[in-house]
């Protein structure tokens, strides 16, 4: 098997990511290409993969029912919101004098 490059769809394993691979391929029939999705558990050691994250996915022998896959390396990491904190000083919040 070759390896693979798809995005992580969920990290909710410990040691574990689950990873969607898009393909590709010609139909025959309809003379189209046509878009397929496939999920592949995978694992991830240090658990340092987000949701979001491009991942390169090598082939392993088997760890698990579903998991035949490691997670080779990040290739983009995905950029995750974080709500500014609002400060405690009085000066920094709006007040009204009379």
């Amino acid at each position: 098997m070759k390896t693979v490059v798809g995005m992580v769809v969920s990290n909710k394993m410990q040691k574990s990511v689950v990873v969607a691979v898009d393909r590709l391929f010609h139909h025959k029939l309809y003379n189209r290409y046509v878009k397929r999705t496939s999920k592949f558990m995978a694992h991830d050691e240090h658990n340092h993969c987000n949701i979001g994250d491009r991942v390169q996915l090598d082939p392993w022998r088997p760890l698990s029912k579903r998991k035949h896959w490691v997670v080779a390396e990040i290739l983009t990491k995905a950029r995750i919101y974080q709500p500014p904190v609002p400060s405690d000083s009085p000066s920094a919040s709006t007040q009204f004098n009379s």
